[in-house]
């Protein structure tokens, strides 16, 4: 991995059947962020100054994973609309040197498409962080529930997949 200091934005965006409201809920309540992409349970504090964190579920904690995966500050609030946090991984040790990176999304209702879902990640200076969320160290060859770097494609696929068929794009473990 190269280290660099140059600045880094990577942007995403998905369209999805689902209202703004229905997309917001999920990006921001637990009983949805357990259903997709790596599964914690988010924890918000909806307002300018509020904390966030990601909370293991029962799986984590059997994988060994007891203390707050994601940490991070909530800049704007503007439900449905606009959501804008801070953001840092905690649950890898070699994340530890890298600053909090500064996550917005922006939830827009079209007239022909659903609604537009754009996720515009800044990973200034996190060039760990910025390798993790693209999405290239994805093993498409990994089992159920072993998708770990799929990042920020695999996350708003699996977000689409579950809004629009209630249903992840991995089935949960029986």
């Amino acid at each position: 991995m190269t280290e660099t200091t140059a600045a880094a934005t990577q942007v995403y965006r998905v369209y999805i059947k689902a209202t703004p409201e229905k997309i917001w809920d999920a990006i921001t309540k637990p009983e949805w962020s357990r259903k997709y992409g790596y599964t914690g349970l988010v924890d918000y504090d909806l307002r300018p100054g509020g904390k966030h964190a990601t909370h293991p579920t029962p799986d984590y904690v059997q994988a060994g994973f007891t203390n707050d995966l994601v940490e991070g500050e909530v800049l704007e609030v503007d439900p449905p609309r606009k959501l804008v946090i801070t953001w840092k991984l905690l649950m890898d040790p070699s994340f530890a040197k890298e600053p909090h990176t500064k996550i917005t999304y922006e939830i827009e209702e079209t007239k022909t498409a659903g609604t537009r879902l754009t996720v515009t990640h800044d990973v200034t200076d996190a060039p760990a962080t910025a390798a993790l969320v693209n999405g290239s160290q994805e093993d498409i060859n990994a089992g159920p529930g072993e998708n770990a770097g799929g990042g920020w494609p695999w996350i708003l696929s699996d977000l689409k997949s579950l809004l629009e068929t209630d249903e992840p794009l991995v089935p949960a473990a029986s």
